[in-house]
């Protein structure tokens, strides 16, 4: 493997964790801009609606002031010409007083008949305005709210009106029209709206936007705003606006324009209750997008600047450790000189000794006297070192097959210049000698017959190396592995257990080399069983109970002869031919499961074959830090 290939998981780490942090530093900005900009819309929203509010409010009562003089009463009972001349003076010095664009009085037929303007040209005295929502609202004695263009000055404002009753009759309308359009620019830092019920846009601090709809217009509500003339002469066309994301309480970022590089708002709204009306602020979102990136991209330089602080460190410490071990090379020659020196010595001591040899030859003889005592000693011990020796031939078997194997296999990959696999081999070599160590280690435990306490094997584990130490096998038998209920060949379920995707890994008070001896020989037997099979198969299954784990192994062989069955346990007992087998196998397991807490059964299968179950004492997780024993 080069060093190129080497670094590049490393690289990828990095990348990825770049990716994370500026993902994060994203996120953090964004977040934070957004309530930012949500926070100073929201004031901005409720600032611009107190400030509206007071202004219609300081203005709602003057129609009704108008409507209550004596001389407007008088006029809409008998509109005689004086009259009308005082009226109309009347509200020309009321309008310039109060401000308004215009205030006039119309009768119950919807005839202006007197008007602050009547000296224009323009004048609304002797107009028609029966179809103005404004004097359908006053004439049903409701006060009237409408905003909209004039039918003759063409010009739009906010129309209020309250109707005039004398002796519980109504008998006309006072009107009073204001001029609003001066309002959204007190506040115009940022794009504000200002829509009716409908939806439409009747004020804006953009003029490309006054009177567009926020959404489509129905047909109903199109021809109700036709009939009034509220918004004469003009289309009222939708505003190209395309919601992005919604947020919390009616909040959303919408983009106005077409195209990518259409512009992106923080659209608030606040509802002004009476009239009918939304304040709609439009926040834009370029300054929390030049922010959000500012944010990210230092995220980045952070990120690698700590990258290259690790790597600075990782260099320092890699020299250090040169530095070690160059002192230590240096204690090792000086260490070798002293064994040097202390074998010359050793060489002239031997000659001192062995004078010492001649001085002691007495002692030497009654020595060997004592010996030939032990020897008879050691003879009664031959014949349990015999039944030990066959215990290890039987367990060895499968292991010095494995390393027959994979020694072939070796030898072929070296020839063919595969030096990786090669190695590969010569690692699972060095571990497979490794166990047989273990192993025989481990069979002194059938003579003295220890507990284990405290030991926790992963069954997984256990089973993939029992399996992959009996590859060969397995693939040359065509046996099939079924393992908690889901079909898989041999290799196939190695992966799985390796993988640990379909299988958990529960654990059992053994020892794991134990465990795998007791799995090799059940599985092996099996093998041996359905080798005569047609189709032969071994299916494997993991029942889990709270307190017990059992492993049952299952073949399709000829089964168990019910009188062989008691005595399938005792050592040196084999139903094989000579030199296939030495009838310690399940002796050995029965021993094992029987020191670990558990048993080992056997029985015929209802449908044929052979079934072993191994149950044994489940365990939990060693905790953080906990010791585990060993034997």
């Amino acid at each position: 493997m080069t060093s190129v290939t080497r670094r590049l998981p490393i690289l990828f780490a990095l990348a990825a964790g770049l990716a994370v942090v500026c993902s994060l530093a994203w996120t953090f900005a964004w977040n934070k801009g957004i309530d930012t900009l949500r926070h100073d819309a929201a004031a901005r929203g409720d600032r611009t609606t107190a400030t509206l509010k007071s202004t219609l409010d300081r203005y709602e009562s003057l129609p009704y002031i108008v409507g209550e003089h004596p001389l407007v009463r008088n006029v809409l009972a008998d509109p005689r010409p004086d009259w009308i001349a005082q009226v109309n003076r009347y509200l020309e010095d009321v309008n310039r007083h109060a401000h308004a664009t215009a205030t006039y009085i119309i009768d119950s037929n919807g005839h202006c008949i007197a008007a602050s303007n009547w000296r224009d040209a323009d004048s609304f005295v002797g107009a028609q305005f029966r179809f103005r929502p404004y004097f359908m609202d006053a004439i049903k004695g409701e006060v009237g709210r409408f905003f909209g263009i004039g039918t003759i000055s063409h010009e739009p404002g906010y129309f209020l009106s309250q109707p005039v009753l004398v002796g519980g009759r109504i008998i006309g309308v006072a009107v009073v029209k204001l001029d609003i359009e001066w309002f959204l620019g007190a506040d115009a830092a940022e794009p504000l709206l200002v829509t009716d019920n409908h939806g439409v846009i009747f004020l804006s601090s953009v003029p490309a936007w006054k009177y567009h709809t926020m959404r489509t217009l129905s047909k109903g509500v199109v021809a109700s705003i036709e009939e009034t003339r509220q918004y004469a002469r003009w289309a009222l066309s939708p505003l190209p606006v395309h919601v992005e994301r919604r947020l919390k309480d009616g909040v959303q970022i919408v983009r106005i324009g077409e195209g990518i590089v259409a512009p992106s708002y923080l659209e608030t709204r606040r509802a002004l209750g009476v009239p009918n009306w939304h304040i709609v602020t439009m926040s834009p979102l370029g300054p929390v997008i030049g922010s959000v990136r500012s944010a990210t991209i230092m995220a980045g330089f952070g990120y690698g600047l700590l990258c290259l602080l690790v790597f600075y460190w990782r260099q320092r410490r890699a020299r250090l450790n040169e530095m070690i071990r160059s002192r230590e090379m240096l204690q090792e020659a000086y260490a070798m000189l002293n064994q040097r020196v202390a074998e010359r010595t050793a060489d002239l001591s031997q000659a001192n000794e062995n004078l010492r040899r001649e001085v002691h030859e007495r002692a030497r003889a009654e020595a060997e006297l004592r010996a030939a005592q032990d020897e008879l000693i050691q003879a009664s011990k031959l014949v349990a070192l015999g039944q030990m020796a066959a215990g290890i031939t039987h367990e060895l078997n499968q292991p010095l097959a494995a390393l027959r194997s994979f020694s072939d296999n070796t030898r072929v990959f070296l020839d063919r210049g595969q030096y990786a696999a090669a190695n590969e081999n010569l690692e699972t070599i060095g571990a497979l000698t490794e166990r047989m160590g273990k192993i025989v280690n481990q069979l002194k435990l059938f003579v003295a017959r220890p507990r284990p306490c405290g030991l926790r094997a992963p069954v997984a584990s256990a089973l993939r190396n029992a399996l992959s130490l009996l590859d060969k096998r397995l693939a040359c038998a065509s046996v099939t592995v079924t393992i908690a209920d889901r079909a898989r060949d041999a290799a196939a379920a190695a992966t799985a257990l390796n993988s640990h995707d379909d299988y958990p890994d529960f654990l059992v008070q053994c020892d794991d080399l134990r465990l795998e001896q007791v799995l090799i020989n059940l599985i092996g037997n099996a093998l041996d069983a359905a080798a005569g099979a047609s189709a032969p198969r071994i299916e494997i299954d993991i029942a889990a109970q709270s307190e017990t784990l059992a492993i049952g192994v299952r073949d399709n062989g000829p089964g168990i002869p019910d009188e062989v069955i008691p005595r399938i346990f005792e050592p040196f007992f084999t139903t094989k031919e000579m030199g296939q087998g030495l009838g310690l196998g399940l002796a050995i397991s029965s021993s094992i499961a029987r020191d670990c807490g558990g048993s080992l059964t056997v029985q015929n299968a209802s449908g044929g074959g052979a079934r072993f179950v191994l149950t044994l004492p489940r365990a939990q997780a060693a905790p953080c830090g906990a010791p585990v024993a060993h034997p």
